[in-house]
């Protein structure tokens, strides 16, 4: 089940706002960026980069995921590892709110999201 309105708008602004101050220079841009999608019940940060062998064709490296999980009202946090699947966050597995996952990627405390 998909998030509600309410959530799916505090997403985007949260989001939007993460966003504005972490994307690099407009400049910069096509080198690399910042992007987020919301998919279902789950909100995806990820960079895109131009492909090392073919400039031109973008790839998109998922950075964090988070999930709703309704029944219990809070976001399940999870990182993508190189076995290219999400595995569940150990230090901090469920926030509260999606502000509280922005701040947990941001801190990336035990350098599991941006490596």
């Amino acid at each position: 089940m998909a998030i509600n309105i309410m959530q799916t708008l505090d997403v985007i602004e949260t989001l939007e706002n993460f966003l504005s101050e972490k994307r690099p220079p407009e400049e910069m841009r096509n080198q690399i960026d910042l992007a987020y999608k919301i998919e279902n019940q789950s909100v995806i940060v990820y960079e895109i980069r131009p492909r090392w062998d073919k400039p031109e064709v973008n790839i998109e490296t998922k950075v964090a995921k988070a999930t709703f999980v309704k029944a219990q009202q809070y976001w399940s946090v999870y990182w993508m590892r190189s076995d290219l699947k999400w595995h569940i966050y150990q230090p901090m597995p469920n926030v509260k709110t999606i502000k509280e996952f922005i701040d947990l990627i941001e801190e990336d405390k035990h350098n599991c999201f941006w490596g």
